[in-house]
């Protein structure tokens, strides 16, 4: 399934030199924990007002954002499913944040994307499963566009990152 566009990392997402991050955010796009909570503080407080002015976002939707004081361009806010183990359309809500947000990059003129594992951490979806649905849905969304031509799935934890490289057939390295 090698894809010379995707690639994988493991660290912070609110370090990466990319046009765009996408934020695993909740339906009033207001901030919270994990992944959220470490943009929300990276950016500073005016992203909080402008997140407030979009007036949220529903589960499988996205939302796009300027950085602030992100050395990214853009913050694509991604609101993916509580699980509930896979019988309330999870799968297609989650692949509905990847296919959204890809798109929101390539219209904003992102040339490189970073997604991190969205619903994976107090939203509990499985790992493994998350991980097949965001390389999927985002193989589907790059195919009919030019940009972005760079998408890092940043992901927090090695064994996540392992998942992922493992799916992509790239090396540890």
């Amino acid at each position: 399934m090698f894809d010379p566009r995707l690639s994988v990392v493991e660290g912070d997402i609110t370090r990466l030199a990319v046009d765009a991050i996408v934020n695993a955010a909740n339906e009033s796009l207001l901030g919270g924990g994990g992944v959220d909570g470490a943009i929300h503080a990276a950016a500073g407080p005016d992203l909080l007002e402008e997140c407030r002015a979009l007036g949220g976002c529903p589960t499988g939707e996205a939302r796009i954002t300027s950085g602030h004081r992100l050395s990214v361009k853009f913050v694509i806010h991604a609101v993916g499913p509580v699980w509930q183990g896979g019988t309330k359309n999870e799968d297609a809500l989650l692949a509905s944040c990847y296919v959204q947000s890809v798109k929101l990059a390539a219209q904003a003129g992102a040339a490189s994307l970073a997604f991190p594992a969205i619903s994976t951490g107090i939203y509990r979806f499985p790992p493994d499963r998350a991980a097949k649905i965001a390389i999927e849905a985002t193989q589907a969304a790059l195919a009919d566009l030019p940009l972005p031509d760079r998408v890092i799935f940043c992901c927090f934890d090695h064994a996540t990152a392992a998942i992922y490289r493992q799916l992509l057939g790239v090396d540890e390295s």
